[in-house]
């Protein structure tokens, strides 16, 4: 069997999509990209995250506003 790196488990991906998000060292269409991903996931575990994200007052305004918003996304789909 060839070494192959495995693949990040769902936690490891959504701790990493999760410190790009508040990076603030970052660009802001990175981490904007960042919590679109988290949106997209659709899961129990990425809503937690982004309303985890939505409730931390040190991150910016506009990220935690678009947070909320993905986060609301996956309340109406029913996850």
């Amino acid at each position: 069997m060839p070494d192959t790196p495995e693949e990040p488990t769902q936690d490891e991906e959504l701790k990493k999509l999760a410190n790009i998000a508040t990076d603030t060292h970052l660009d802001k269409k990175i981490r904007t990209q960042a919590i679109n991903l988290l949106g997209d996931m659709d899961t129990h575990e990425a809503l937690e995250v982004l309303l985890a994200l939505a409730g931390n007052e040190k991150n910016i305004t506009e990220d935690r506003e678009l947070a909320l918003k993905r986060a609301q996304g996956i309340v109406k789909k029913g996850r």
